[in-house]
Formats: structure tokens, C-alpha cells, sequence
């Protein structure tokens, strides 16, 4: 418990120094700010895609204190209190009650076509069992005896439909994955093609059988095995639309995430634009690294200091556009040496990453071995008094929060891992006996979006922006971007070339040789 008192304290403090740094910085940053930035945040607004700012998704501004922490930051902590600086305009106002008009739309529209579909379904199968009922129950004493052909039958419409009943299922009846902007065309092609089916033998059954009460049958069940024959011919057409259809590459796809220009490659089938849509954000969180925001603060914070260093001063009262030329020409100055400090930074901040990676890789193999001579000495103990998995990781957990919690902070990674969820990785490694490499490996090297927790993914919801109709299919040269609030992914499509085998014979008899040996040899 005193341990895990003690890592609490450090994460809390941890915190509290992070909200006091960002004051901090956020009051200098006020006082040296110049017109001239307000007037580039105002351009700013009219871009259409601009670069989102880098929030930390769980409240955690430790990424922006980056520069202005030392290295003795977890003796220094200081709790402060104060108010909250959040707030909330009219257009974010405006947007998310658009976002609820949508998001009731959309589960409307899902209710609904699953409601048409169950409910075509039970009439598909009721209807062949409407068929062989209604005359027994209509004119029962008319009717012609059953014979044996007419039991037998029986059992193949039976089992027939237990077919397609297990069919339907196995095809139709799956959870969601998204909701589309549009229907998917062959689904609804297929659904218009049973209810016109079911309704022409409706229409059928009615004006042939039901009106001149037909006696014969054997006739009667014949007329209900056909159409059930027919049902199991359309369910094969849906798996071959549905299924089948998409499984050949005939695209190549291309897709880039715009901020950091991480780029992907798929082959996908005969799809439409918005199942492809699909299709290429299933990979992106398998296969893309999280998305960090705080890594692109580098290259803002970079220009930022060069223009805070250049001041221009009006003293005999001349007019803006002399000090815009000032401005211009010093930047031009500045921007010699300016690949040097990218350079000298880029060089000190690796230098900073592989130290304090060195210093966590011996904290967490040190914990590891005080967790194996921690079991040795449970095993000698009575077996109630041993320490289940989660104790043995709040008990080692203190000796490593530190190297853990600076290396996180350096690669801007401590938004994407609280204490908790390190806690529960950490049992789970001990309970599972696995190395310290199998521990680190979650935090030395940034992962796919689905290896963190769902509450910590800044893209849950998209748009689809496309020239064509998303329910096109994909041609060659088609271009659609997937937008979330923080960045956009662009796909361009490229169709796979036709490729022409040709076969070149080689006579096996080339092939032989000679070899002729001197009878000389040296001695």
C-alpha cells in the first residue's frame, strides 16, 4: 500500500508541475505576443485544412512544459490550485448539435433498413409454411389424399429451409461495423429482388390456388418446394455479390495521413467508394502509429522562437511597411543558419531519448529481478500468504515510475499511458512470466492505434469528401479524403496494370558441357 501510495504522490505531482509550467508559459507567451501574430492567427481561421492544435487528450499538458522542465523535474514538484481555463464558442456550439442531429439520423436510418430486413426475412420464411397450411386449414376435406411423394416432400422443404435459415444467418445477421453515408447498392438490389419474388408467388398462389381451391396437393407442396429452391439460388447470388465479388485485387490504394505524411499501401477488389472507405480505416488502426499531436509541436515552437527573437522598434515614427521590409530581411538573414539549429536540436534530442532509455531499461530489468527473488521467497512461504500479480507490481512499480515517467515525457508519449493502464501491463507481465523486454516493448516504440485504449483515440468519427458518388465503384485515378477533426487521410486509387506472361524454351541440351583435364599435372 505504501507503494502505491508513493506512485500516486508521483503522478499527482507530476501533474500539478505540468499545469503550473503551462502557466507559466502560457503568461510570458501574452506578454511578448505582437499584432502581427494575432493578425496570423485570424489567416488561419479562413484555411480550410489547417494543422489542429496539439490538446492532450486526457487533460495532461505535460507536452507543452517540454522546454522549460530540467532534469531534476520530479524533485521540484508543486501543488497549486486554481479555476478552469476551458470554454466554449458558439460554432463549437453549433457543430455539436449538428452532431447530434447526425448521430440521431444515422441510427434512425440503421433501425430502419434492419426493420425492413427482419421483416422481409420472417415473411420469406413463413411464406413456403403459408403455402402447405392454408389449404388444410381452408378446405381440408377437399383436398386430395398425400401420398408418399408428397410426405417425402415434407422433409425437403424442412431441411431446405433449416439451410437457408443457417445460410441467412451466417451471411446476413453480423454486427455493424460503421454506418455508411449511403446504402450498400447490391444489398438493396437483393432485397428488391426477394420481396418481388415473394410477392409475384404471392400474387400467384392467390389468384391460381386460393380462388379456385385447387385439390390437388401434392401439387400444392411442389409449388412451395420450387420456391423455396429459388430462395436457396438467390442467397448463392448474395454470396457471390456480397463476398466473392470483392476477393480479386483489381486496386492499388495509396493512403497518407496529412499531418505527419505516414503513407500505407492496400489491393483492394471491386469495391464502392465507401465500403473501400471502410476498408482502408479497418488497416489504418492496425497499421498506422497512434496519432501524436505533440510531436508536430516541434517545428511550431521552432518558428515561433525565431520570430520572437526578431524585434523591430518605430522610433522616428515611420510607417509599417519599412518595418515589414526590417522583418523580412533578417528573417532572410536568420534563415542561413537556421538548418545548423535544426540540426544541433535534433542531434540533442536524440542524444536525450537513448539516455533515458538506457536508465529505463536498467530501472525495469532491476525491478524484475527484485520480482524474482520476491516469488523465490513466496514460494517458501504457506500458500495464503502469498502476493497475487497486482501487489507484486505496485510493490516494484515505484522503482521505475520515474525513468518510466521521463522517457514518456521526452518522446511525448505520457498522454497515451496512465498509471493504471502501466500498472495493469505490468501485472500482466508478471503473470504471464515475461522478460523486460516484453514489458517495454508497449513504451520504447509507439504502437497502432487498437493497442491503446478506445478513450485515448483522437479519430472516432469520419467524413468522407469525394468528387464522385460514393456508391460508385473505384476507377483509376480517383482521389477521396477521410476527415476527422485532427487530421484527414487522403487515398488515391491506382487500377493494377495488366500483366502478359510470355514462356521462353531452353533446350536441356545446352546446358551440357565438357570438361577436359591436361594429363600433364605439376608435382
Amino acid at each position: 500500500m505504501s507503494a502505491a501510495m508513493d506512485t500516486e504522490s508521483t503522478y499527482s505531482g507530476y501533474s500539478h508541475y505540468s499545469g503550473h509550467s503551462k502557466k507559466a508559459h502560457r503568461q510570458g507567451r501574452d506578454r511578448h505576443k505582437s499584432p502581427r501574430s494575432k493578425d496570423g492567427s485570424r489567416s488561419e481561421k479562413s484555411v480550410t485544412i489547417q494543422t489542429p492544435p496539439a490538446e492532450p487528450l486526457l487533460g495532461n499538458d505535460a507536452s507543452r512544459a517540454e522546454e522549460g522542465q530540467d532534469d531534476n523535474w520530479g524533485e521540484t514538484t508543486t501543488a497549486i490550485t486554481g479555476t478552469s481555463e476551458h470554454s466554449i464558442s458558439q460554432e463549437d456550439i453549433a457543430r455539436i448539435s449538428k452532431d447530434l442531429e447526425d448521430s440521431v439520423g444515422l441510427d434512425c436510418k440503421r433501425y430502419l433498413g434492419l426493420t425492413v430486413a427482419a421483416v422481409l426475412g420472417l415473411l420469406v420464411f413463413l411464406t413456403p409454411i403459408a403455402f402447405i397450411l392454408l389449404p388444410q386449414i381452408l378446405w381440408r376435406d377437399a383436398l386430395e389424399p398425400c401420398g408418399t411423394v408428397c410426405e417425402g416432400l415434407f422433409i425437403s422443404v424442412a431441411f431446405k429451409l433449416l439451410i437457408l435459415l443457417i445460410g441467412t444467418w451466417a451471411l446476413f445477421f453480423r454486427q455493424p461495423k460503421a454506418d455508411l453515408p449511403r446504402v450498400f447498392v447490391f444489398r438493396a438490389l437483393l432485397l428488391v429482388l426477394i420481396f418481388l419474388f415473394v410477392f409475384s408467388y404471392w400474387l400467384f398462389y392467390g389468384v391460381r390456388i386460393l380462388d379456385s381451391k385447387d385439390t390437388n396437393y401434392q401439387g400444392i407442396v411442389q409449388y412451395a418446394v420450387s420456391l423455396v429452391d429459388a430462395l436457396l439460388f438467390i442467397h448463392y447470388l448474395a454470396i457471390v455479390l456480397l463476398e466473392l465479388r470483392q476477393l480479386q485485387p483489381m486496386f492499388t490504394v495509396k493512403v497518407v495521413r496529412s499531418t505527419d505524411g505516414e503513407s500505407r499501401y492496400y489491393s483492394l477488389g471491386h469495391l464502392s467508394i465507401q465500403r473501400a472507405a471502410l476498408v482502408v480505416l479497418e488497416n489504418y488502426y492496425r497499421d498506422f502509429t497512434v496519432y501524436n499531436p505533440a510531436l508536430l509541436t516541434a517545428s511550431k515552437s521552432r518558428a515561433a522562437k525565431h520570430m520572437a527573437g526578431l524585434k523591430v522598434y518605430n522610433v522616428d515614427g515611420n510607417n509599417a511597411s519599412g518595418q515589414s521590409r526590417a522583418m523580412i530581411a533578417a528573417a532572410a538573414r536568420r534563415r542561413d543558419s537556421s538548418h545548423n539549429e535544426l540540426y544541433y536540436e535534433e542531434a540533442d534530442h536524440e542524444r536525450r531519448v537513448k539516455k533515458r532509455r538506457a536508465r529505463l531499461v536498467v530501472a525495469v530489468e532491476e525491478a524484475f529481478t527484485h520480482i524474482k527473488r520476491l516469488q523465490a521467497e513466496e514460494q517458501q512461504k504457506a500458500p495464503g500468504e502469498m502476493m497475487d500479480p497486482r501487489e507484486a507490481a505496485q510493490a516494484i512499480f515505484p522503482s521505475m515510475a520515474r525513468a518510466l515517467q521521463k522517457y514518456l515525457r521526452t518522446t511525448r508519449q505520457q498522454q497515451y499511458h496512465s498509471m493504471e493502464s502501466i500498472l495493469q501491463h505490468l501485472s500482466f507481465c508478471i503473470t504471464n512470466n515475461m522478460t523486460p523486454k516484453a514489458f517495454l516493448e508497449r513504451y520504447l516504440n509507439p504502437g497502432p492505434t487498437l493497442q491503446y485504449d478506445r478513450d485515448r483515440w483522437f479519430s472516432k468519427q469520419w467524413t468522407l469528401v469525394s468528387e464522385e458518388a460514393v456508391t460508385s465503384g473505384l476507377q483509376d485515378g480517383v482521389v477521396f479524403v477521410l476527415k476527422c477533426l485532427d487530421f484527414s487521410l487522403v487515398v488515391n486509387v491506382k487500377k493494377i496494370p495488366f500483366i502478359k506472361l510470355s514462356e521462353e524454351f531452353i533446350d536441356p541440351k545446352s546446358h551440357k558441357f565438357v570438361l577436359r583435364l591436361q594429363s600433364e599435372t605439376s608435382v
